[in-house]
């Protein structure tokens, strides 16, 4: 079974897209997996947070796999994060993941707060030994409300040698700290829409997770910072103190992204109009406003008319 695979760089987590009848889009789907291939990331992510896992039903879910997983055809890693509620379910998901072609899974916790830490440690850890794909875990206290320890991570990959990756979802003087205390245990990606993407990358974090929103300018800061060279340094700095404050305004909250990221990434693709799920927040005037503002030098991604 492969452990700690090198996995790394840029995977632009998928949106999901409803249409008018309230069912998911996949020409949607399959439009954000092709822009993101083209412009040349190193993987694709499905199923998080700003894929709106929490609101899709188990076949939905499956569904967003399937679709991901053949329109990916291969060309590159997936990540598929596993929300399942029980040790079980989330088993079960892992197989199907792999069985699709996944590449990796990333484990959110169980939705059950205020256990002891050794709870959520025997449950990501019964999941990890039986997946068939190496494991990452998804610790995102701020938008979860669950987060293990760094002295809990490093026990869990110790135990559950599958357990090699994470998800961070925190800011770059916090993930130092971390990928300080758990040493070569995991191979740290963030979160976050991309926010501080130069200094996640400085503290060590292999790579990022953020949407499609402006993941063509951080793909293009992330291999200026593989460059080694002052002059791509500084140029990588340049470029992403120009999305800085779009990510800014993305990142007010996980709701904020999912009502003005997918307007953005829709008008990047030349998608139609967008259909909320409820509950969601509804986009403001001033907030369309501040969104054009911070993306109107941002190209599309998606040539000719939609």
């Amino acid at each position: 079974m492969p452990t700690n695979a090198p996995f790394a760089g840029i995977y632009p987590m998928m949106y999901s897209f409803f249409g008018p009848d309230g069912g998911l889009d996949r020409a949607a789907l399959v439009r954000q997996v092709e822009a993101a291939i083209a412009m040349g990331v190193h993987g694709v992510a499905v199923l998080g947070l700003a894929s709106e896992v929490n609101k899709l039903s188990l076949d939905e879910r499956r569904t967003l796999l399937d679709w991901t997983a053949e329109e990916v055809g291969g060309r590159l890693p997936l990540a598929v994060t596993i929300a399942e509620p029980s040790v079980p379910a989330q088993v079960a998901f892992c197989a199907a993941a792999a069985s699709v072609g996944a590449n990796w899974v990333i484990l959110q916790p169980p939705p059950v707060r205020g256990l002891a830490e050794g709870e959520y440690l025997r449950f990501f850890g019964a999941v990890a030994d039986r997946a068939e794909v190496p494991v990452a875990i998804q610790n995102a206290p701020t938008y979860i409300g669950i987060g293990l320890s760094n002295g809990g991570l490093k026990e869990l990959a110790r135990l559950h040698p599958n357990v090699s990756l994470l998800k961070a979802e925190a800011p770059a003087i916090e993930v130092s700290r971390l990928i300080d205390e758990v040493g070569d245990a995991y191979r740290v990606f963030n979160g976050r829409a991309g926010l501080e993407l130069t200094d996640n990358l400085r503290a060590g974090c292999v790579g990022m997770i953020p949407a499609l929103d402006a993941a063509d300018v951080q793909l293009r800061v992330y291999e200026l910072m593989r460059g080694g060279l002052a002059a791509d340094e500084a140029e990588a700095e340049r470029l992403d103190r120009s999305v800085l404050p779009l990510i800014v305004f993305l990142m007010q909250s996980i709701e904020h992204l999912l009502c003005y990221g997918k307007r953005l990434t829709a008008r990047r693709l030349g998608l139609g109009s967008i259909h909320d799920r409820a509950p969601a927040l509804s986009p403001s005037a001033f907030g369309l406003a501040s969104l054009e503002r911070f993306s109107r030098d941002l190209p599309a991604l998606w040539p000719g008319e939609p």
